[in-house]
């Protein structure tokens, strides 16, 4: 847009020929009389911002970010209907974990790599996030936080402060009212554990240095130690990952010995689509394969060969495995 400059200049003159020096000003030629005032308007100006290339390329590539997103999420909200239709389900009510079942129903796969079978997932899941943009095309950032280099993981510390201060006051509420705490709602993060660096950096867009995550995770306790921190627990589990859940001891099946001394161990009903097999391993063992009387090439097919054969201790166990086909 172009710009309209105003000036007023203030001239006092002791002399009758000091004007016949002054050239003109704007285009208007100033009269040569005493005067003690000069009012100068100057013409609009014709000159308008510019915006670098850079610029006008970074803005342009978040654009184009944006809306390939933004096309991936309709699309994908599209075929979750139709799989919904198709699975005789309700499409508002078809969850990530309905959308599973239905991929693993309608497209069965032999495949060994779960990360080399058939799925769908929401576009955040597929493709790596990437920073939205951070500043305009005149170069004005958007975030508040933007010249701390890290914005996305100063305003998590600012969150973290601003809930500590919140439940604070809520704390010196309820002493003044003289209320407990009530035991059984305290948060309980026993069975979960922080979002280890990498994720962490992840889900903020930004790299951080060892000391900030550290800064990070003490603040995060001072949060979860306050008596009422159950009331920002949606905010809590946003930076928590459960535990990865182990066997017991329990769970482990004991060898037994059988007549020639040879400790052994049988698993049965292990499913494999509609089939189901007794599974026996022993050790020691010539790494033989016995499947109802035959050798590996009991299966015709490569696939299902590559389906019984990666057992880690084929090699030095003999195993054998009896197959029915469930009714």
């Amino acid at each position: 847009m172009a710009k309209v400059h105003l000036f007023r200049a203030i001239h006092k003159f002791n002399a009758p020929g000091l004007l016949s020096t002054i050239p003109s000003i704007a285009g208007t030629q100033i009269p040569k009389r005493w005067g003690s005032e000069v009012t100068v308007r100057a013409f609009p100006s014709l000159r308008k911002e510019t915006t670098s290339r850079a610029m006008k390329a970074y803005v342009e590539r978040a654009r184009e970010h944006e809306e390939f997103m933004r096309n991936q999420k309709f699309e994908y909200e599209i075929g979750k209907r139709h799989l919904a239709n198709m699975m005789g389900e309700d499409p508002e009510t078809f969850t990530q974990e309905d959308v599973d079942n239905a991929i693993e129903y309608l497209f069965p796969s032999g495949l060994y790599s779960k990360r080399a079978r058939p799925l769908m997932k929401p576009p955040e899941e597929v493709f790596p996030a990437r920073k939205a943009a951070e500043f305009d095309e005149t170069g004005r950032p958007h975030h508040s936080m933007f010249y701390t280099g890290r914005p996305n993981f100063f305003q998590v510390l600012h969150d973290i402060a601003e809930n500590i201060n919140q439940l604070n006051t809520y704390e010196d509420q309820m002493i003044r009212k003289r209320v407990e705490v009530d035991p059984n709602l305290r948060l309980d993060i026993s069975s979960s554990m922080w979002l280890p660096k990498e994720e962490f950096e992840d889900v903020l867009v930004e790299k951080i240095l060892d000391i900030e995550y550290t800064n990070f995770i003490n603040a995060m306790n001072r949060l979860v130690d306050l008596p009422y921190s159950y009331r920002v627990r949606d905010f809590i589990e946003k930076y928590r990952k459960p535990l990865s859940v182990k066997a017991s001891s329990e769970d482990i099946p004991q060898p037994q010995l059988d007549s020639n001394g040879r400790q052994f161990v049988t698993i049965s009903n292990c499913p494999r689509k509609s089939a189901r097999a007794e599974v026996t391993v022993r050790k020691p063992g010539a790494g033989v394969i016995n499947i109802n009387g035959s050798d590996i090439k009991y299966f015709s097919s490569d696939q299902c060969r590559e389906q019984v054969s990666p057992l880690p201790f084929v090699f030095s166990l003999s195993s054998s495995a009896k197959l029915w086909q469930s009714k």
